[in-house]
């Protein structure tokens, strides 16, 4: 198993919410329509953590679609990361979106090639990640 499957496997047991469970009207209740309540959004103790890892999934994502290497695994595994931490949380999403986004801008304004440098600096960052997906898996999984 390739080392993103494995560290999201870890990460995505750790953290993956379960949302609330909708509730019933009886048949008894008024026909009005019901209202949605937006759940509040509440930071998780981890935030920080998942920020800096949604921002190295931005950057190898795209120094691994610079090198030629399949990168649709790694922004596969941020939506998927961004589903299971953010479905009904719109505040939050957008900051791990952005953090993506910055991650992959990063290196976008200094890498135009695959060089040395590039492959090295992925290497790193694929090192820090799965590091911090063990960190968060360890201290906050069930």
């Amino acid at each position: 198993m390739p080392l993103i499957a494995r560290v999201f496997c870890i990460l995505l047991i750790a953290l993956t919410a379960c949302p609330a469970a909708a509730q019933k009207q009886s048949p008894s209740a008024s026909s009005a329509p019901a209202v949605t309540i937006p759940s509040e959004e509440k930071p998780a103790p981890y935030d920080g953590q998942l920020l800096r890892l949604a921002e190295i999934l931005g950057s190898v994502h795209y120094l691994r679609t610079l090198c030629g290497a399949d990168s649709a695994d790694w922004r596969t595994s941020m939506q998927t990361l961004l589903d299971a931490e953010t479905p009904n949380e719109p505040k939050r999403r957008e900051k791990l979106t952005a953090s993506f986004n910055r991650g992959y801008r990063a290196f976008a304004g200094v890498h135009t090639t695959c060089t040395s440098a590039a492959r090295q600096a992925e290497e790193r960052y694929r090192n820090e990640g799965a590091t911090l997906a063990a960190e968060i898996a360890a201290r906050y999984g069930n």
